[in-house]
């Protein structure tokens, strides 16, 4: 059995679709054979491309590590200029606050964003 609940518009949706054993080989026929060695190795062979969060995220790392230290205001910035996007800089920024390798500090009423090395 099958239920599908929801909306079309205004119009509330509540379907239950009830399959027998032939509903099911049928519906199976019509699906792409299984890649040889399973799909663990059809996942293996595929090749994950990197997201964009990901590369704006490791960008993030390698500003604040390249510069060691810097004020939140300024990073907050930097982070803007290749992000695009002032919501994105600030998650980014979050991220940072709350990772490991950063120590942040304030000085004169400013938080410092600190890479600390291993």
């Amino acid at each position: 059995m099958v239920r599908i609940r929801g909306s079309i518009g205004d119009w509330p949706v509540d379907l239950t679709l009830e399959l027998d054993a032939e509903d099911w080989r049928q519906l199976a026929q019509h699906l792409p054979p299984p890649p040889p060695g399973g799909p663990q190795a059809a996942a293996a062979r595929t090749p994950v491309a990197e997201a964009p969060q990901d590369r704006l995220w490791q960008a993030a790392i390698d500003l604040l590590r390249g510069s060691g230290r810097i004020e939140g205001p300024q990073l907050l910035a930097e982070l803007q200029a290749f992000t695009g996007n002032a919501g994105a800089a600030k998650h980014l920024l979050v991220r940072l606050r709350h990772n490991a390798r950063v120590r942040v500090e304030v000085v004169d009423g400013t938080q410092v964003f600190v890479w600390q090395e291993e």
